[in-house]
């Protein structure tokens, strides 16, 4: 497996990538939580996909679909939702997530991770550690947060990272790549047509189009192949999920319906 180094999961922070909603700073969610996955399995069964930003507050804060005892707890449980996800329809970072969602369950985990490591920059800071494990490798927890103090500076004490070590672990673990309760190990991941199909738009939201769709962070997550991946593009074509056209070593990769007019002209305005 090819090493990947910690400079591939550093975004670059531009006008364009904050008003499409990814994240950056020295702050993220998993100060304090995982990518709660069960909540966020909760939230959007309570809510159609047609749900507005003010609906999934609803139903967070007056509805409890979360299943919270205090109404402290239902306001924290929102703000970490909103920082991981946006939770706003208005950006196709959620958007997307969202619809895929509803169409494909097996990918619910992966769809969650990537568009959670858009908007977490401390999970962003542990994935090169993680994705560097080969199969079946198991998590050393010194190793771990070295690498993450090695990626954050002296920013946080030592209680701090290890909640840090302790949150992102149960990420990776809810998304598949690691296995276990108490010692856990490397696993792969299969990512499914759709799961690629939300990776490559991610990339080309940050001006990463045609072949280089396939060479972000966010297809790195995915652990496969050049060859698997435009795999998986292809279905996701056939499917009409995303255009894919290929002329000799020339990749056109088009989202129709996925990115709205507003965010094309953001996306336009970088380049």
């Amino acid at each position: 497996m090819e090493t990947i180094q910690p400079s591939q999961f550093n975004l670059k922070e531009t006008d364009s990538a904050n008003k499409l909603g990814f994240r950056f700073g020295n702050k993220g969610a998993h100060g304090s939580r995982t990518m709660m996955l069960t909540e966020l399995e909760l939230l959007f069964d309570s809510r159609p996909v047609s749900a507005t930003q003010d609906d999934y507050f609803e139903a967070i804060l007056e509805d409890n679909v979360t299943d919270k005892r205090t109404f402290t707890t239902r306001q924290s449980t929102r703000q970490r939702l909103i920082e991981l996800y946006s939770l706003d329809p208005s950006l196709a970072i959620f958007r997307v997530m969202r619809e895929f969602w509803k169409k494909d369950k097996t990918a619910r985990p992966l769809l969650a991770l990537l568009c959670a490591l858009a908007r977490d920059p401390l999970l962003r800071a542990t994935a090169p550690y993680v994705l560097n494990l080969g199969a079946g490798d198991e998590i050393a927890r010194n190793r771990f947060t070295n690498a993450l103090r090695e990626k954050v500076g002296d920013r946080f004490n030592d209680n701090t990272l290890d909640k840090i070590v302790r949150n992102t672990s149960s990420t990776w673990t809810q998304s598949g790549h690691l296995v276990g309760r108490f010692r856990k190990s490397r696993q792969l991941v299969r990512p499914t047509p759709l799961t690629v199909a939300y990776a490559l738009l991610l990339g080309h939201m940050l001006g990463n189009g045609g072949n280089r769709a396939f060479q972000t962070l966010w297809t790195l997550v995915l652990d496969s192949s050049w060859t698997e991946l435009f795999a998986k593009a292809a279905d996701a074509s056939r499917l009409g999920v995303i255009k894919l056209k290929q002329s000799g070593d020339v990749t056109q990769l088009d989202f129709p319906g996925l990115i709205s007019n507003q965010e094309m002209k953001v996306m336009n305005e970088s380049n």
